[in-house]
């Protein structure tokens, strides 16, 4: 691989206004494609398989006017008992006539006949419910239903729209600009060259560009989920610019030996390329793999992450190239081209005077009390996991003053908890008699499992089949007791004969979804570290490196859990992160954590111990084998780190708290594998178990192909001429 990629990179930088070309027009071709082919993202979640998607199914078929998307419009009058007034019916009258003839708007229940009224007569709920699925609101609609009201209010009254209807997708903003900017600062400073840090930033912004036009393109047919854009976006911006950084930092190296730039960059393309190409691999294998867990959802949001990042690489390894060949010896900090033109290029003694170098010999030299106390620190940050809880986000946990947090508030204030949660229950048979017989039945055993406050009379059909009775629970719908009486309703009701009865609603689908990637999490947490083992064992051709990967990701992981549950659902330090309301997290954010950080901790594993064991390889002992890597990888992969971290950290100052959580969780997973876990335990341990490090049984070894991620293919063709350019 590294040969074929050696010769790629030659080939780009020959033909580098060809190929500079070819992508602009791949980016203005997917560009126009998107502006002309985008479809809606979807803000709700689907679950195939579950009782509470068979029930929403079925409404969509037996009673359709009652699976669109549905609001809630909390009203509070001045004075307590003011709703029982005249002119306080004739108000509350007033605004729910003016709902039921909103645009989209089927219908509003007049809360008087339904008796949604406060026993202090001063709070009203005024349901409304919509002709399409939330994500099929369009955004006039969404508009007028927020402007509701406003006569009543310029009376006094508080009039707050609120429900499903208000899921808005998640605006990407100035605050991501900071992220992206502190990168470019970290890249400055570690080339010390603005034409190689703007290079390598222009890199990954063109492959951003065209992975996120592609998948916009595509969501005219493809439905994605509102979180799908915002994840493929941060994962193609924080890996496009590492794996530029890698290939430039390579090259530059390269021309300061003395090369020329075509062999510099064919060399850092046949070496640093390979690293970026098996990192990118991992990436997209370990999001591909969500699809193994069959929920709709998760596998679009890893596929279109997996996209991006493979734009990256393809990115990395032709544009890079280009780019490196327009830019020539500019890509070096002036005084090292000065130093070069007075015939003093840096080739000769090699300094190991850097903060790497000091770092890995003071690492390996305490390698026992590093391992114990990174060991020690890791699992005390990973305590709080134990705790973990999953749901799906409600509007309790919107931003505050947001309408749907305002509405969320107000009804809490006035009904409580439960009226923010409603669970819908669908009863249905193959008559309206068997029905109608289940329906005082159904009611009757819901009324009596603990924690449901009430049971609202049945809504039927037209043919009377169907009914829907709405169920109001004690408490809110992220509240375990809320879980706990999802599963009592559903085992008090299983044994009604001649009915299919069913619970869902937007609290029971949300327990279904936590509930469903629990217990996929295990099994796609084996599959990474299986995978990883295997993957590395055959990069490293070692059985010891492999298992030392895996364990240091697991250390990543729980440590990150454990970071992300204090933070986001304890609630410490919770205002560092603009957070207004600390609660579960969201229920895909462990497995797809897991992912992510999967192939990013491959990526600086790679890069770090494939110098380890070239030089290992070439006759160096093990410990100075180490120090070696550590020493000439040091200043890269912190330089990577920080990028990512820059990246990821962007996204905590949106306003949405599942996007806010996305982006702290990676920025602290990031920050924990690659200086605790790569850049401190992994040197150690690797100082520690010596030349057993590299052991592979030779039937294995027969066994496994050749990779050749360190290159050694291409220094064996190299060694046969002389090299180009010296």
């Amino acid at each position: 691989m590294a040969t074929l990629l050696y010769r790629l990179g030659r080939a780009s930088l020959r033909r580098r206004r060809l190929v500079a070309v070819a992508w602009l027009v791949v980016l203005v071709g997917f560009g126009v494609a998107a502006a002309t082919l985008n479809g809606p993202t979807a803000s709700n979640f689907t679950m195939p398989g579950t009782e509470s998607q068979r029930a929403i199914d079925l409404l969509a078929d037996r009673f359709p006017a009652a699976s669109g998307a549905t609001g809630t419009i909390a009203v509070k009058a001045p004075q307590a008992g003011q709703l029982l007034s005249p002119e306080g019916q004739g108000i509350v009258k007033q605004v729910t006539q003016e709902a039921a003839t909103l645009p989209g708007v089927v219908g509003a229940v007049d809360p008087y006949q339904v008796k949604s009224l406060s026993p202090d007569g001063r709070y009203a709920l005024i349901q409304v419910q919509f002709q399409g699925r939330a994500d099929e609101v369009t955004d006039e609609q969404r508009a007028a239903y927020e402007k509701v009201g406003a006569q009543a209010e310029a009376q006094g009254w508080q009039i707050a729209p609120g429900g499903e209807v208000l899921n808005a997708e998640p605006e990407v903003g100035s605050t991501e600009a900071l992220g992206v900017l502190v990168a470019a600062i970290v890249l400055v400073v570690t080339f010390g060259s603005l034409v190689a840090a703007g290079m390598t930033m222009l890199n990954a912004l063109i492959g951003v560009g065209v992975g996120m036009a592609g998948l916009f393109a595509l969501s005219g047919v493809v439905e994605l989920t509102s979180t799908a854009p915002i994840l493929a976006l941060m994962l193609g911006l924080a890996v496009g610019i590492d794996y530029s950084l890698f290939i430039t930092s390579r090259h530059r190296q390269n021309l300061l030996d003395g090369l020329s730039p075509e062999e510099a960059v064919g060399r850092a393309v046949g070496t640093a390329g390979s690293a970026v190409v098996f990192a990118g691999a991992t990436v997209v294998i370990a999001l591909a793999g969500l699809a193994v867990v069959g929920i709709p959802f998760l596998t679009v949001m890893g596929l279109a992450a997996a996209g991006t990042v493979t734009v990256a690489v393809l990115v990395a390894i032709t544009l890079a190239p280009a780019l490196l060949g327009f830019a020539g010896r500019r890509v070096l900090p002036r005084r090292l081209r000065v130093r070069e033109a007075v015939g003093s290029a840096a080739t000769g003694s090699e300094d190991r005077s850097g903060l790497g170098f000091r770092w890995a010999h003071w690492v390996t030299r305490l390698r026992i009390p590093v391992i114990l106390v990174g060991l020690l620190g890791l699992g005390l940050l990973a305590l709080p996991a134990q705790d973990m809880r999953l749901a799906l986000p409600d509007a309790g946990a919107a931003p505050e003053g947001t309408a749907s947090r305002v509405s969320n508030d107000l009804i809490r204030e006035g009904f409580g908890p439960g009226f923010t949660g409603r669970l819908a229950v669908v009863v249905t048979a193959d008559s309206p008699q068997a029905t109608q017989a289940a329906v005082p039945q159904v009611t009757a055993l819901i009324q009596k499992t603990d924690g449901v406050l009430a049971v609202a009379p049945p809504q039927l059909d037209p043919t009377g089949r169907t009914a829907l009775l709405g169920v109001i629970p004690k408490t809110g719908p992220t509240d375990e007791a809320t879980e706990t009486l999802v599963h009592d309703v559903r085992r008090q009701v299983s044994g009604i004969d001649d009915a299919d009865v069913l619970l869902t609603g937007v609290t029971a689908i949300g327990i279904d979804v936590s509930e469903k990637l629990s217990d996929a999490l295990p099994v796609y947490l084996l599959l990474v570290v299986g995978l990883s083992i295997l993957l590395l064992m055959l990069v490293f051709r070692s059985i010891l490196v492999p298992v030392k990967a895996a364990l240091g990701f697991l250390l990543t992981v729980a440590a990150t859990f454990g970071i992300t549950v204090a933070v986001f659902q304890q609630g410490h330090l919770a205002d560092l992160v603009g957070l207004d309301t600390p609660g579960p997290l969201i229920s895909f954010l462990p497995i797809l954590l897991i992912g992510i950080l999967f192939g990013l901790a491959m990526d600086y594993e790679v890069f770090l111990v494939s110098r380890m064991r070239e030089d290992f390889v070439h006759g160096d002992t093990a410990r100075q084998a180490t120090i070696n890597g550590m020493g000439h990888g040091a200043r890269v992969v912190t330089a990577a780190a920080l990028i990512m971290i820059s990246v990821f950290g962007g996204f905590v100052f949106l306003d949405d708290p599942v996007i806010k959580s996305m982006g702290f969780a990676l920025a602290i997973g990031v920050a924990i594998d690659a200086f605790v876990v790569r850049m401190t335990i992994v040197p150690a341990v690797m100082s520690l178990l010596n030349n057993a490090a590299w052991w592979l049984p030779r039937w294995l070894g027969r066994l496994l192909p050749n990779v050749d991620v360190e290159g050694e293919g291409l220094r064996a063709h190299l060694a046969d001429k002389e090299p180009a350019g010296v």
